[in-house]
């Protein structure tokens, strides 16, 4: 046999020998931890997946102190101190560091859930969130706060809660200059700015920026208020409310307004208190130009121009665009002998009631700039100054309910900005005087 035979007869010899070796799937996870048992295809990545096991962190950032792995881990991780986010969301502005974020993220606008709990059947967007959720039935709560002693069932809730003790805000808002503690809010709080909001309510028309807003905005409209008051027994949809609610029965208001010496029971709503006497209107409407302290506000009142009336009387049917004026309807049907226990006389429905009741404060802080007289709320300030110029057949200035008053709706604004500046004009001089 030739030496060019004996190389052909050795190489097909060789391809026998491994056909008949068992043949290895593309892909297949042939190296494996002896650890924790998990696969990897290439034994480079079982040598990097091993350095978990040994607890080494060599790799350490020189911002946070927060430690790693492996170098690439730490290389992600200062893009956040960076503030760089290449990936933008198409849909609502949001920015990511990185583009597997932007994926992950995305999925949130189409709906779909494809992992599920076994235990309650919630969906979830992505694989992490449910089984971060997964640990709410077993109950277990092992990571607890030294500060306040709250438990958290994983690691990393209880680090994030443990930058609210610290008192750093890192992640401030370029635009209104607020802080906050975690990348994440800032970014959810940067598109209240943006003035972005893709998810809106189909029965009034509302818009908001995140999905889970308009989520808990859908169960106001059910009718379902599955958490009730154990004091009084009222209804709420929202958990938040409920809380907030509760303050009341026990009659605390430790936050008090320096201006007009009003008090509230939330830090919150001093805040939101406060710019009614700052002046600052950032939030107009486009259609008629009024103008308003808070988002939320324009929202409601965008609805009047759109002509829905989600919101009706039980008793006559009669429809509203605002909840607030369906309540105050309600009140003129709850005829009964109301007296006051002030003066003589009575009233037949509750709503005259509450309004005779105002006229009774001693705290009038609404004077008419032509004559001596003081009331108790802006709205009475505005028709008795009406009164003065002559327009009393002028409609309400809530102009939100009839057609006949949209059309004087121009008017009316420009007359509430007007009495609300000259009162504004008041206020600060009635500040200079005491000081």
């Amino acid at each position: 046999m030739s030496s060019t035979q004996k190389d052909q007869h050795g190489a097909r010899s060789q391809r026998s020998q491994e056909a008949d070796k068992p043949h290895r799937r593309k892909g297949e996870k042939k190296h494996t931890c002896d650890e924790c048992g998990k696969g990897f295809t290439v034994r480079a990545l079982l040598k990097q997946h091993q350095v978990i096991h040994t607890g080494e962190r060599p790799f350490s950032c020189e911002q946070c102190g927060k430690s790693f792995s492996w170098m690439r881990s730490l290389k992600k991780h200062q893009l956040i101190h960076s503030g760089v986010k290449a990936y933008s969301c198409d849909q609502c502005g949001r920015a990511f560091t990185q583009s597997s974020h932007l994926q992950s993220h995305l999925v949130t606008h189409s709906g779909i859930k494809p992992y599920s709990c076994d235990e309650c059947g919630k969906g979830f967007t992505v694989r992490d969130k449910l089984k971060q959720h997964q640990v709410i039935h077993t109950g277990e709560r092992p990571f607890s706060c030294d500060m306040c002693g709250k438990s958290f069932s994983l690691k990393g809730s209880l680090k994030k809660h443990q930058l609210i003790h610290s008192g750093v805000k890192a992640y401030s808002c370029d635009q209104c200059g607020r802080a906050f503690t975690r990348s994440s809010h800032l970014q959810s709080h940067l598109v209240t700015h943006s003035g972005i909001k893709p998810y809106s309510c189909d029965q009034c028309g509302r818009t908001f920026t995140r999905s889970s807003n308009l989520q808990r905005h859908l169960v106001t409209h059910s009718g379902i208020k599955p958490y009730s008051c154990d004091e009084c027994g009222k209804g709420f949809t929202v958990r938040d409310k409920l809380k907030q609610h509760q303050v009341i029965h026990t009659g605390e208001r430790p936050f008090s307004c320096d201006l007009c010496g009003k008090s509230f029971s939330l830090k919150d709503s001093l805040k939101k208190h406060q710019l009614i006497h700052s002046g600052v209107k950032a939030y107009s409407c486009d259609q008629c130009g009024r103008a308003f302290t808070h988002s939320s506000s324009l929202q409601r009142h965008l609805v009047t121009h759109s002509g829905i009336k989600p919101y009706s009387c039980d008793i006559c049917g009669k429809t509203f665009s605002q909840r607030w004026s369906q309540n105050t309807h309600v009140r003129t049907h709850m005829e009964g002998n109301y007296s006051c226990d002030q003066c003589d006389k009575s009233f037949r429905n509750l709503s005259s009631y509450s309004g005779h009741k105002r006229s009774h404060v001693t705290n009038k802080l609404f004077h008419c700039y032509q004559c001596a007289q003081t009331f108790t709320s802006l709205s009475a300030l505005c028709k008795h100054q009406r009164d003065h110029s002559g327009l009393k057949s002028l409609p309400s200035l809530d102009h939100s309910e009839s057609e006949d008053t949209e059309r004087s709706s121009g008017f009316c604004v420009g007359l509430k900005k007007l009495e609300i500046r000259l009162h504004r004009v008041q206020i600060e001089s009635f500040k200079l005087v005491l000081n």
